[in-house]
């Protein structure tokens, strides 16, 4: 049969496959469009295998707010020029909001389960796109919240998603930004565990400008700067970035409770670059 190059355009399209790739994939199944397609998905798998052994920390925060919930994933890839490719913006986007509709237990759950939209498990879908964008992508992690939820994505760096008990879409969309800029760990100052006190504790007695002081003073000295230390730790405790005469709670004092908060930097915990994401964010709200 005479493959043309309408043939292999068409292939290409569908597949992302190379010129020639798709070609050979046309001679070698007689211009059947759906084996050939068979074809290049089976030794896009085989290509997809040999680069999950590289680095993985580039990739996109993304999120997505359904009626009742909401969810915000991590997807990794191996250079910040396919973060920024729509292809792969796609699938994070789909997982995000799979992630939302279906509460899947786990990564690995989610991973195992089947797409609804096309009908594929998920880990097949990934490898797919492997083979068709040509690095290795991980899907890292995700968290999803039920009932009152906000979030906020910073250029596809650093996300924030937030539950509260009443919707107030502006002042939960600042404070999903005052947490993006200002990396809070806690709530509120009782959820710090008393293991982290202790340890800012014992480095702040330990420091060499407080070793002449009596030690009466010196502890004094030291239950103030961990004070100090805990409240930039403690969302409600924090100025609120946009008006630091007020702080968080202060903000939201009568208006909403935040039940829970979590927010992702791409990348963390991952041998890459760093970049200062936070001062970023901070530059532009004051912009």
């Amino acid at each position: 049969m005479n493959i043309t190059a309408q043939m292999v355009k068409e292939l290409r399209d569908k597949t992302g496959a190379g010129m020639m790739d798709a070609k050979k994939a046309l001679v070698e199944t007689d211009g059947d469009m759906e084996k050939a397609m068979e074809v290049l998905r089976q030794k896009g798998m085989a290509s997809a295998d040999k680069k999950m052994g590289r680095i993985a920390a580039e990739g996109v925060v993304t999120s997505s707010i359904q009626d009742n919930c909401g969810a915000m994933v991590e997807l990794n890839c191996e250079t910040d020029f396919v973060a920024k490719n729509e292809e792969f913006k796609e699938l994070a986007n789909g997982l995000a909001e799979l992630v939302a509709t279906s509460n899947p237990a786990d990564v690995d759950a989610l991973l195992a389960s089947t797409c609804p939209k096309c009908g594929k498990v998920v880990s097949e879908v990934i490898k797919e796109k492997i083979a068709s964008i040509g690095e290795k992508i991980t899907f890292r992690r995700f968290v999803r919240y039920e009932g009152n939820t906000a979030s906020y994505i910073h250029n596809g760096k650093i996300g924030v998603l937030i539950e509260t008990d009443n919707k107030d879409a502006e002042l939960m969309n600042d404070i999903c930004l005052h947490i993006a800029s200002s990396a809070p760990e806690f709530i509120t100052r009782a959820e710090i565990p008393q293991s982290v006190i202790d340890h800012e504790t014992e480095v702040e007695m330990g420091k060499e400008d407080l070793q002449k002081k009596p030690e009466q003073i010196r502890a004094k000295i030291v239950e103030g700067r961990v004070n100090k230390l805990m409240s930039h730790r403690v969302l409600l405790e924090q100025p609120f970035i946009k008006n630091p005469d007020v702080t968080v709670g202060q903000l939201i004092e009568g208006k909403l409770t935040i039940k829970a908060f979590t927010r992702y930097m791409l990348g963390e915990g991952l041998e890459k670059r760093q970049e200062n994401f936070a001062d970023e964010v901070m530059n532009q709200v004051k912009g």
